[in-house]
């Protein structure tokens, strides 16, 4: 395990997250990611906050997968996630899931999703989300899958996507966050 990992886990283990991140970056200049207080991984570019993108394992002969994260957006201009890239897949697109007249459908978001000055955007299941279409293979829960979002002002922004299990809701929580609940007081 090398010397910033280390750190990490142990500002992590036994300091505040916000002030752990605080930490890793006045030691080591701006790094493109460090870890999230959710468990996850925060990736910046400059006004661009990327936190916990995260993906499900797919079924043998899936040929698409969702991506899930959150993206604030702390400048005073607003940008647009336009597309991307992920490594297991011919396209990258930005889509919504919405109900209409009863029917649930989903479809490409024209132009790009605005990600407002001073707002967050939420891809979630269900929602807006990104696809990735014609997998070339599984996509398998565990190591995460380094990625691109690309953004109409930000540009190319590299990320990496948790893999949580078929079929989940949410993130795998992380192993602080399992072992945070299996000492929590049962009530």
């Amino acid at each position: 395990m090398n010397l910033l990992l280390r750190a990490a886990l142990a500002a992590t283990l036994f300091a505040a997250p916000a002030f752990a991140q605080q930490q890793m970056h006045a030691q080591h200049g701006s790094p493109q990611s460090m870890p999230a207080a959710t468990g996850g991984a925060i990736f910046k570019s400059g006004s661009l906050v990327i936190d916990t993108p995260w993906t499900r394992a797919t079924p043998k002969g899936a040929q698409v997968a969702g991506g899930f994260m959150r993206i604030t957006n702390s400048g005073s201009t607003p940008d647009k996630l336009v597309g991307g890239a992920f490594p297991l897949s011919k396209r990258f697109e930005v889509h919504q899931m919405s109900i209409i007249d009863g029917m649930m459908k989903m479809r490409p978001v024209e132009g790009g999703l605005v990600i407002p000055p001073g707002g967050t955007v939420e891809l979630k299941p269900g929602s807006y989300h990104v696809m990735m279409i014609d997998l070339s293979q599984p996509i398998e829960q565990g190591a995460p899958i380094k990625s691109t979002l690309k953004f109409e002002k930000a540009g190319e922004v590299a990320i990496e996507f948790a893999v949580a299990k078929v079929g989940a809701a949410a993130p795998d929580p992380s192993p602080m966050q399992q072992m945070h609940q299996q000492h929590q007081p049962k009530q």
